[in-house]
């Protein structure tokens, strides 16, 4: 456990540098350009690259040691991060900022390749919870992973506003170069036992092992359509990563708008220390199900007026039931599937259920920006959503939200009902 918790401590150093720079430059696109598409087009290709690899992220770390894979990846990140200094300061802030010119791909595609590189760290870290700790604790251990995200992300959302606000990007990316190197400084002096690798002989020097993914995912009844559900959930959720940033900075100006992201992601600590410390029950699938009632429930509620305390709270909770879920996934995961499987399996899950995210935001990010928000402003669009959302200036954003959520809940409470619910449920509590 010792050296779990080294591990946990060098992950929060990394996820806090490369969220950092990500919220950095979400709120630089779009205060720079006023284009919610263009904040759309960013999120949506981090979570396309993110699919596109995650099956190779997870051959890597069946084929290599955890620690091997964790250096490469710091690596890579801050290469990545040095690359993204140089063009900044060769370009001047006109092209920079011009999101339909080549130079504001370069800068931001760079920066973007560092963010997806830290993923294949983070399938390492959900196999160490596995090799480090014992198996009736993994669903405590993976709260205690949750908590550390939730630090990382209420950390760097304070900063990055503030450091947007206050400095600009500039600065902002040379902190990020700083403690990226910092954080593979001290990984190079964190220890991870691993005496053998479990390689699976059907592995062998394979670079992306699809079938072997499908094979381990099929081996355990149900398990592929908990995937399946997530990847439709991941489908709604997003359109809350196109449009939460653009609503909350039409609410607050950009410093407090990463203040109240600040205080609110707290609520993602306090979900991590809940599941450290209650677990999460006999049924994790239960668990994730209910959970996610109460998220459909919540993104139709927290923007049915025009109001920044509603949101903030609504957001709040949002971000305490997030690492629940989360948890409950790889615990399931952790306990049905052999451990020398496992990083082919979070890969191919975190391919499948990421590739969701950018489709929804690519087409809700044109559909919002040109038919849905110039609607709403209209009288027509008032007139005939106005007794549910009232009126002001983010309205068209708050119908998409109400829709998505909608959504999001006949999908849960249909897989309540399905067989794959029972199956899945009833092979976790023999495994």
């Amino acid at each position: 456990m010792k050296n779990f918790y080294q591990v946990l401590i060098n992950t929060l150093i990394a996820n806090v540098t490369t969220s950092f720079l990500w919220f950095a430059l979400t709120f630089w696109v779009y205060l720079e350009t006023k284009s919610v598409l263009a904040t759309a087009i960013i999120g949506g290709s981090y979570m396309l690259m993110v699919a596109l690899l995650g099956i190779l992220f997870g051959t890597i770390v069946d084929h290599y040691k955890k620690k091997r894979v964790m250096v490469a990846s710091s690596v890579i990140t801050v290469i990545a991060y040095a690359l993204a200094g140089v063009v900044f300061l060769l370009f001047p802030k006109e092209s920079l900022i011009d999101w339909s010119g080549m130079v504001f791909w370069l800068f931001a595609g760079t920066i973007l390749i560092g963010g997806v590189v830290e993923n294949m760290r983070n399938i390492a870290l959900s196999t160490t919870v596995t090799l480090l700790v014992p198996k009736d604790d993994h669903d405590k251990a993976n709260g205690m992973v949750g908590t550390v995200q939730g630090v990382a992300f209420m950390v760097t959302s304070v900063f990055s506003g503030l450091s947007i606000g206050l400095l600009g990007m500039g600065p902002t990316l040379a902190i990020a170069i700083a403690f990226t190197a910092v954080a593979l400084i001290h990984l190079l002096f964190v220890t991870i036992p691993e005496a053998d690798i479990f390689h699976d002989p059907e592995l062998q020097a394979k670079k992306v092992d699809i079938k072997g993914s499908i094979d381990a995912i099929r081996n355990v009844p149900g398990l592929g359509w908990l995937i399946v559900f997530s990847t439709f959930n991941n489908l709604i959720g997003g359109v809350f990563m196109a449009l939460m940033d653009p609503y909350g900075l039409t609410l607050f100006t950009v410093e407090f708008w990463g203040i109240v992201l600040g205080i609110t992601s707290t609520g993602f600590i306090a979900g991590g220390l809940i599941v450290a410390k209650k677990g999460l029950g006999k049924n994790p699938l239960r668990t994730m199900l209910l959970i996610n009632v109460g998220v459909a429930v919540l993104g139709a509620a927290f923007v049915i007026r025009e109001l920044w305390w509603l949101y903030a709270v609504g957001i709040f909770i949002f971000m305490c039931l997030m690492p629940i879920a989360e948890a409950a996934e790889q615990t399931i995961i952790q306990r049905v599937v052999p451990l020398k499987r496992q990083g082919r399996v979070f890969g191919f899950a975190q391919s499948i259920e990421a590739g969701a995210s950018p489709i929804s935001a690519f087409i809700i990010g044109p559909i919002a920006q040109f038919m849905i928000i110039p609607y709403m402003k209209s009288p027509a669009g008032n007139e005939q959503f106005g007794w549910l959302l009232g009126s002001g200036q983010a309205r068209g954003i708050a119908l998409v939200f109400v829709i998505a959520s909608l959504l999001m809940l006949i999908l849960v409470l249909f897989a309540f009902r399905t067989k794959a619910y029972k199956n899945l449920s009833a092979f976790y509590a023999k495994s």
